[in-house]
Order: C-alpha cells, then structure tokens, then sequence
C-alpha cells in the first residue's frame, strides 16, 4: 500500500457517534484505505458498548501506512484524550486534543503522508466552550493550509451544492455578498469541478439571494447590483454560469442542467440537498491544497453508544475522498 492512497479519518466528537461510524466502517468490504485519528482507548470502550469485535491496532504518526487494514481492523493514529469521555455529554477538557489531531491530519495531507482527509463531525459549541474560537471544519481547515477563500459543496448522488456564505446569522449574509467575495467563489468552484471531479467544461447556475431573485429590483437590490454583474463577467468570458435564478426553481430539472448549484446561503441550498440524500451525501471543501470531505450530519449526541448510528454518509465521504484524490 502506498501512503499515497492512504486516507486520514478523524473520529470527531468522542462523545457522539463519530467513534462508532469509525467501527462499524471497519467491517465492511471494498472501503479506501484509510487510518483513524482518535484515541484508542475511547475506540476500544465504544467497541464493547456497542457490541462490535473490531482489532484496534496503533500506528506510528511518522508512518501511518506501514501496512494495510485488515480485515475488520481500525489502524489508529493515537491522539489520547486527557479527560473522562461519557457518551452524549461532550468534555471541553477533550477540545484541544481533536484541535491537534486535526492539524496533524493538514500535515500529513500536505506532505504526502496522506492522499486526503474525511472527518467525523465536531461539536462546534464545545469547542468554543473551551476557548478555542471555532467555527466550522471549513474555517478552521483554510486557516490552517493559509487559504483565504475556502467554499463548502455538499453533493448527494448527482446533485451539488455550493454555498457564497457558510456559518453565518441570516441577518449578516447580504452584507457578506460582495462582488469581489461572489467572483472568488465561482472561481474556485469552476476550478474545482474541473480539478476535482474532472468536468471539463461545468455549469453553474446561481441562486439569487432575495425571492424570485428580486422581482427586478422590487425584492432586495443584490441580486441586480452584485450577483447579476458577476454572472456576466463570468460568462462574459466563455464559462457557463448563469444567473441570478429563482432558488425556489433553480435546483428543479425545468431550470436546465447545471453540475452545482451556487446558493447564496447555509439554508438557502442545504436543505434541498440533504432532503434528496440525507443520509448518503458528503460535505467538501473546495480551494484547499488538500482532498478534504466529511458528513452531512452533526455529532447525535442523543444516540452515542447506542449502535444505531447509521454509517452511510461517511462511508461516502471516503469514497468521494479517494475519488477526488485519484483526479490528481
């Protein structure tokens, strides 16, 4: 196995159900290869709650892909929690270790170690709980590969997503749509398309920000005065981006084919994606260095322990991860 195709797993919040979904994708067939960053401790404690005879092997952080998984086996890197670890009560003690497993997932994906990173999700709350500013995986990964501009897509069988804003309060979102912010993030989501998911030629429909993208002028000034001149540049320039739509229709089969959708907000676009595959679909960051993918969920913290969680998206997030590595 070469530690090019390797992929790096972090189990996420080890109070939820991250931990778990880890476990249960260790007896499947046919999966990436991948090694987890956890504590494997917390690994082996849930395994037994659960019910689920899974090896737990360690591996040196130096050289994770020493040797392939076998069969119903998790190869951990170790990140050891410093404090207790209860199933649905998240530990503020516990935050700054999931910070550094993190940031080693960054360095290895950027020195080759690793050919991408998935991630089980976090608490944000707890983070924060613990006095680390945290926003999101998505802000907290562009600051650490030094990108400016990162953009979240969430794709779900043939559907894609993109988003202008992300973890924003509604009421700061048309502020945050500039010219310049909207020119950047078509940008990295063309080249993204064509780098990631090898479309040579994609089309983007945008979204417009008010209802009916403002009722020419009648419904909010964005949509004519910032996404409409934009659009044009782009296409201006031979892309095919086309905009501002309706989002109430744009993402409809009437509004034409398009391979993403640019929605100008977090519940704008994401409830559309996660009703046609919530479940099965796969958040990724676009405009890093790095493959980076993860869940469309958070961390259940109301059914950690149980063995219910259902593994189906992140099992996902590791076939979409390796896939977006092969294009490279």
């Amino acid at each position: 196995m070469s530690a090019t195709n390797l992929l790096a797993l972090t189990a996420g919040e080890p109070a939820g159900i991250g931990p778990e979904l880890c476990l249960q994708i260790a007896g499947m067939q046919g999966v990436p290869e991948f090694v987890v960053i956890a504590d494997p401790a917390v690994l082996r404690t849930r395994a037994d709650l659960i019910g689920l005879g899974v090896k737990i092997s360690e591996v040196s952080p130096d050289s994770p892909g020493q040797r392939p998984r076998e069969e119903n086996e998790l190869l951990v890197v170790p990140f050891p929690c410093p404090d207790t670890v209860v199933c649905g009560r998240p530990n503020p003690l516990n935050a700054g270790v999931l910070l550094d497993g993190l940031r080693y997932a960054v360095a290895g994906a950027t020195d080759g170690r690793f050919s991408g990173i998935v991630t089980a999700p976090l608490h944000k709350g707890v983070i924060n709980d613990a006095g680390f500013p945290f926003t999101g995986h998505t802000e907290f990964l562009a600051a650490a590969c030094d990108v400016e501009l990162p953009v979240m897509l969430l794709a779900a069988r043939d559907l894609r997503v993109a988003l202008a804003t992300t973890h924003l309060p509604l009421k700061d979102v048309p502020a945050a749509i500039t010219r310049e912010r909207l020119t950047g993030v078509i940008r990295v989501l063309l080249n993204d398309l064509r780098r990631r998911f090898g479309i040579a030629d994609p089309e983007v429909a945008v979204c417009g920000l008010n209802p009916h993208a403002g009722e020419g002028g009648h419904l909010g000034h964005e949509d004519n005065d910032v996404i409409a001149p934009v659009v044009a540049d782009f296409a201006a320039r031979g892309e095919r981006v086309r905009g501002p739509l309706p989002a109430d229709t744009a993402f409809t089969q009437t509004s034409g084919h398009k391979d993403a959708v640019l929605a100008m907000y977090h519940d704008q676009g994401l409830p559309v994606l996660k009703y046609a595959g919530f479940g099965m679909a796969v958040n990724i960051t676009l405009g890093l260095p790095i493959v980076r993918t993860s869940v469309d969920h958070g961390t259940a913290l109301d059914i950690a322990g149980q063995g219910s969680a259902d593994p189906g998206s992140l099992l996902e997030a590791i076939r979409m991860a390796a896939s977006m590595a092969a294009q490279q």
